[in-house]
Parts: structure tokens; C-alpha cells; sequence
């Protein structure tokens, strides 16, 4: 048996001392030792009974809050990449278990912590946490535990380990630089915007997405016309006020960082109120559910949203395994970004396991070391470094179609803008 971090620290010392000898004796027996998370008996409903289990925590939107259409589908893209893994064979002898300690948050912090402290003694690392927020406020708790954890989210941060204290893994493109790269795609395809609203929940999500529409605005001798800091509708009732703000700014380009629902209603009602610009949003923003609501002609007409990820019927080799993996569409995009974002934690896995250092502590010391590969689907930033690599960057831009896969086609995969080389960047684009 294997204790890791200052927690485990702090429960060894509380070991009565009777039980610290039976301890010592069973670790001096030559018997093999294993972090939290890990057993030598089969995950439950594995077939595979000469392989022990790997238990991994998922805290996730997964009922009745703002993304939950989005985190559901991450979820379900997670749990076929580690079918998948399980099929080929495992990891050191492992099947990967995500199901048991899978918990949902409703987007809401003090759930989120409560589910973490529920599930932590029990996992070795979390597949996923959903939620900016929620994750940097777990940080200093992770930070005593050793516990890694996949970023659902895309904060600048993640990538920068003075910021996420080489515990939090992440694949593709911060907010703030998705705003950037759309915006040169945007002003390429469409026309070049002198006057940018900005709409964006609080937080790190949304504040991170403003800056970089700052940062191209500086960049490109635009404007920022207003930027309106908002929430979800649960939160704040409507999005009237932000609609209101717009209107009165009168730009020319409208970038949404908020929820699919917020999207709808504020897409809708300044088509109706007669704004003629265009919208472009952060991928939270969209959900193939939205062609079912009043707003789905102005979002089709006017409305495009970006990704890190190759599509769902894209050429990349990990779209081909993603769609493999399962029979029939996914709900909606989140499959293939749940999917995508798990490569980082497949790998830093199997170099603990090669190193015989499945224990956090050991996961943690490992992560320099591993070797992501993406399968062209994402890029992966160096692990480890201390900072991202934003050469590398692309993305996927989509519009609206209701004859496409999960209602949304791509129109550009791989797209590199030329703003971002220029920007210099050494640090987040928002802090903690």
C-alpha cells in the first residue's frame, strides 16, 4: 500500500500505532503497491479477470445545469475512448474504470466539491472536471492530494504550469486564443470587424474568451464596442440586458462566450430587434438542439462557432477511431471533445504504469515525461512545459445545417490565423 501527498501523510500519522506495524509488515512482504484507485481485483463487469481495475472520478454537468447537453456527450466520448483502450488491451494490466465514481455537478461549485470529496479517496485521478471555476477553486485540495485531472474546459491557464501546478491536462486551444484564431478566420471570410460586442459569462471562461477578442481587437485596429459580462439564465433571468447593451453599441460582429440556451435567446432577439451583424461563438455556445428553437434561421443565416477538435466526420485518424467506437451519431460534438481530450491522460497513465509509478505522486512526476499523441484529431501542447506551444494551434470552425451530422457542418479544419505569432503571449490571458 502506497500513501501519496500531505493528506496522506497526515492519515498515515493518524495509524494507530498496532496498525502501523501490520502496515509495515504487509509492505516489507514484497507484495506490490499501488496508489488510491488502483486494485488487483477486475473493474466491475469486466470480462477480463486476469487484470486488475483502474478507477477514475468524473465530476461533470451531466443534469440540470447549463451545459449539460455538452458535458453528457463529453461524458459518454470518454467512456468509449477508455472501452476502447480496455479492448486493445488495457494499460499495464489495467482495465480503466470511469463509470463508478462518475458524479454530477450541475455546473454548481459546491456541488462540485462536495462530489470531489466524495469520490477522492477512491480514484486515482479524475478523467474529467467540468467547469473553470470550479476546477481552479479545487486546485489548492488537488494540489494536497496529488490529484491530476483532465481539463473539460479551455482556460489559458491549463496550459501554463505556473498556473495549473502540472496537475490539470489539457488538448487544444485556450478561449482566449480561440477568440483570436476565429476572429483572423472571421475577418478572412466574412468582412473585417471594426466594432465588437462582446457577451461572456463571468469567470474564467468568459473572461478568458474577451481578452483575446481584446487582444486581436489591439492587434487589428478594431474596437471593443462593449463588453457585457452575463450568466447563465438559471442565474440571471434573462439576457435582456445584454441585448439592450448591443443594440445601443450597434457593432458590427457580436462574439458570444456563454451557454447554448443564453445563445438562442440573445442570437433571436437581435435578429428580431433588426441588428444586421454577425455572431461568433465559443463552442460551449452551440447545441444541435438549438436548430429546434425560434432562433434557428437568424443562427443558420448569421452564426458561426469554433472548436479545438477535428469534426465528427472528419479525415484525422482519432475522428475515424471516435466514430468506431460507437454505433450511430453522438448526441452532439461533445463525443468527439470528450474523446479528444483524453489522449493526455492515456499516456501520462501508461508511462506510470512503465515506470511502476501507478500512485498520484507518481502520475504527477510522470507527466514531463509521457507522450500524448492526438492522432491528428487535437493538438497537445508539450506536457509538462512551461507553456504552450502556440505554433502548433488550429482550429475547426462550423455554421449551422440541419442535413449535417449532430446539425453542424465544418467549413474550416486546421485553420492558423496569422495574429497570434504576433501577440507574444508568456502568460494566461486571465488569472486566478
Amino acid at each position: 500500500m502506497a500513501f501519496t501527498g500531505q493528506r496522506g501523510l497526515r492519515r498515515f500519522a493518524a495509524i494507530p500505532a498496532v496498525a502501523s506495524l501490520v502496515l509495515a509488515a504487509a509492505c516489507s512482504s514484497g507484495e506490490p503497491t499501488a496508489g488510491p484507485g488502483v486494485t488487483s481485483t477486475p473493474c466491475p463487469g469486466s470480462a477480463n479477470s486476469d487484470r486488475g481495475c483502474i478507477y477514475l472520478g468524473v465530476l461533470s454537468d451531466l443534469e440540470n445545469g447549463p451545459f449539460t447537453p455538452l458535458g453528457a456527450s463529453m461524458n459518454d466520448g470518454q467512456a468509449a475512448f477508455w472501452k476502447q483502450v480496455n479492448a486493445a488491451g488495457g494499460i499495464g494490466g489495467y482495465d480503466i474504470d470511469i463509470s463508478t465514481y462518475t458524479r454530477n455537478t450541475s455546473y454548481d461549485p459546491r456541488t462540485h466539491r462536495s462530489r470531489y470529496q466524495e469520490i477522492e479517496p477512491h480514484v486515482l485521478a479524475l478523467s474529467m472536471s467540468f467547469g473553470t471555476a470550479q476546477t481552479v477553486a479545487m486546485l489548492n485540495q488537488m494540489d494536497v492530494d496529488d490529484m491530476v485531472s483532465t481539463a473539460a474546459t479551455q482556460w489559458s491557464g491549463w496550459n501554463y504550469r505556473s498556473a495549473d501546478r502540472n496537475l490539470v491536462l489539457s488538448a487544444g486551444y485556450s478561449y482566449c486564443t480561440e477568440a483570436v484564431t476565429g476572429l483572423d478566420w472571421f475577418a478572412e471570410t466574412h468582412y473585417a470587424p471594426r466594432n465588437i460586442a462582446v457577451v461572456a459569462y463571468r469567470g474564467n471562461y468568459g473572461g478568458d474568451y474577451a481578452s483575446g477578442a481584446l487582444k486581436w481587437a489591439v492587434a487589428n485596429d478594431a474596437t471593443i464596442a462593449d463588453r457585457i459580462d452575463t450568466g447563465p439564465n438559471a442565474e440571471v433571468g434573462s439576457q435582456d440586458g445584454p441585448v439592450a447593451e448591443i443594440l445601443a453599441a450597434a457593432p458590427d460582429l457580436v462574439m458570444l462566450a456563454t451557454g447554448p440556451a443564453e445563445t438562442a435567446e440573445i442570437v433571436g432577439k437581435l435578429v428580431k430587434s433588426g441588428f444586421t451583424g454577425r455572431f461568433l461563438g465559443s463552442l460551449p455556445t452551440w447545441n444541435a438542439a438549438l436548430l429546434q428553437s425560434a432562433a434557428a434561421p437568424a443562427l443558420t443565416a448569421l452564426y458561426n462557432y469554433t472548436t479545438p477538435v477535428d469534426s465528427w466526420a472528419g479525415d484525422s485518424v482519432g475522428a475515424k477511431h471516435a466514430r468506431d467506437a460507437i454505433t450511430g451519431e453522438p448526441a452532439n460534438f461533445g463525443y468527439s471533445l470528450g474523446w479528444a481530450i483524453t489522449y493526455p491522460l492515456k499516456a501520462l497513465l501508461t508511462t506510470a504504469a512503465a515506470n511502476g509509478e501507478l500512485t498520484r505522486a507518481g502520475l504527477r512526476r510522470s507527466i514531463g515525461a509521457m507522450k500524448p499523441d492526438g492522432e491528428g484529431m487535437v493538438v497537445i501542447h508539450p506536457a509538462g512545459a512551461a507553456g504552450p506551444d502556440l505554433e502548433t494551434e488550429w482550429s475547426a470552425v462550423f455554421e449551422p445545417d440541419k442535413a449535417a451530422p449532430m446539425g453542424a457542418r465544418a467549413v474550416s479544419v486546421g485553420y492558423q490565423g496569422k495574429t497570434l505569432g504576433r501577440l507574444n503571449l508568456h502568460e494566461p490571458c486571465t488569472r486566478l
